[in-house]
């Protein structure tokens, strides 16, 4: 089954520039991996902004398990807490992400935006601490981490949710090889559970064996 359906989709930034994605169609079966690969403004980062409603197409038609996702749709709170919900994306740089004074704050922020009982909240950021081995970090202030801590603190806020779809931008960028070792067998265990896996990356190498999929995308003409 496709859960994820892109038909014929147009996006630019300004009416005057050229589109970053002109009649692009893809579609995603549940439970997969895709590997995005592509040239510095080839438009990975503009699809992923698609896929997770924070942008949408001027044209063509984009489905999350067979639901059309426009920006009518997540006008309704409701729906777009579902939706939400169910995908999650990582930004390539965490610093974009962590804005709360805490790590246990940022872990939380998610399951207290979807209205979570404080019990499930306490549950959820504690799994996740454990989880990314970030417990001795509770406390700390994002800012004054390590790059990869920063990067498991900012990964553990968007698995605090348990999406269904996890996005993520250039995950191994900036990561020593320890961290990229450590990320690569998470990878590895999320889609063992069942879980979808939409990769934009330059190190494909490394997800030898996850990967079903390798995407290219070209700039638009």
């Amino acid at each position: 089954m496709n859960l994820i359906e892109l038909n014929e989709i147009t996006f630019r930034y300004n009416e005057d520039e050229a589109p970053v994605l002109k009649d692009y169609s893809m579609s995603v079966q549940e439970g997969s991996c895709v590997i995005i690969e592509g040239d510095n403004g080839a438009g990975k980062t503009t699809l992923f902004r698609i896929l997770t409603g924070l942008s949408f197409p001027e044209k063509g038609d984009y489905s999350f398990d067979g639901v059309k996702i426009t920006k009518g749709y997540l006008k309704d709170n409701a729906k777009a807490k579902k939706f939400h919900k169910r995908i999650g994306f990582l930004f390539q740089s965490p610093d974009v992400m962590l804005f709360n004074p805490r790590v246990y704050d940022e872990v939380a922020f998610g399951p207290r935006q979807m209205g979570l009982s404080d019990q499930e909240v306490e549950e959820r950021v504690g799994d996740c601490l454990k989880l990314f081995d970030l417990e001795d970090l509770t406390d700390k202030a994002p800012y004054h981490l390590s790059g990869g801590q920063k990067k498991r603190v900012a990964l553990a806020s968007v698995i605090s949710l348990n999406p269904d779809v996890l996005i993520l931008d250039e995950p191994y960028a900036g990561l020593d090889k320890k961290t990229q070792e450590w990320l690569t067998q998470f990878l590895r265990e999320w889609k063992a559970a069942g879980k979808t896996l939409l990769i934009a990356t330059h190190s494909s190498e490394l997800l030898s064996g996850i990967a079903d999929e390798i995407v290219q995308i070209v700039p638009a003409d």
